[in-house]
């Protein structure tokens, strides 16, 4: 998997850069520090992740994802935060992000959420993924349909709960497929089915989900 990364916490930096490069399985193709680097390294590198920290001396991680977006849609954004913020959250994942792990948390590591946003997984701490439950809920306090743990218990197979329960737990797809005995096509077909059975429109409503529930 190919990285980029910026973050205008040199120290935090150096040790996010540190973890990246100790895996073989990750390449660290460029560091920046700063919204002006970070649109430079996005629109001259050729890279699959983005390591994007939300405050940067100018500007926000938000600008660069929007770049990001434009630039190469295809590329996955992972953010990296101080704060289990869900507002914040909220905004990146609505800005395509399919990670929010939180620094100096136990969340695992860097490589790990790479990984696991690239093989169809999502990066979130169990702590923010219930705040976020929240903010998916309608204004009148009740769930909808779909968040009924007994409705979502009845319209999936004991295969589909074994894949979220995976999925929410931070395996990948190739590790879930290891794990049940399938391909990891198969695992991805499985996370597909399991957001349109349970009316979820992305990864992070899914791990919301799945963690509120006890799922994991």
């Amino acid at each position: 998997m190919r990285v980029l990364l910026v973050d205008d916490d040199a120290p935090m930096r150096r040790e996010i850069a540190r973890e990246l490069l100790g895996d073989r399985r990750v390449c660290l193709v460029g560091q920046g520090s700063s919204v002006r680097e970070g649109r430079q390294l996005i629109s001259q590198s050729d890279f699959n992740v983005l390591l994007v920290d939300l405050n940067l001396g100018d500007g926000t991680g938000f600008a660069l994802m929007e770049h990001l977006k434009t630039v190469r849609p295809a590329a996955e954004a992972i953010v990296i935060s101080a704060m289990e913020d869900a507002q914040h959250a909220l905004r990146a994942f609505e800005l395509g992000a399919t990670g929010y792990p939180v620094k100096n948390s136990r969340f695992g590591s860097f490589p790990q959420a790479v990984l696991q946003v690239v093989n169809g997984g999502a990066s979130i701490t169990p702590n923010l993924a219930r705040r976020l439950l929240g903010k998916f809920e309608p204004a009148g306090g009740s769930a909808p349909a779909a968040a009924n743990p007994h409705k979502a218990r009845d319209v999936l197979s004991e295969r589909g709960k074994a894949v979220l329960t995976l999925v929410a737990a931070g395996h990948t797809s190739t590790d879930i497929g290891t794990r049940l005995g399938i391909g990891s096509q198969t695992v991805n077909t499985h996370i597909k089915n399991i957001y349109r059975k349970l009316n979820v429109h992305n990864r992070a409503h899914a791990v919301s989900f799945a963690a509120t529930h006890g799922l994991f």
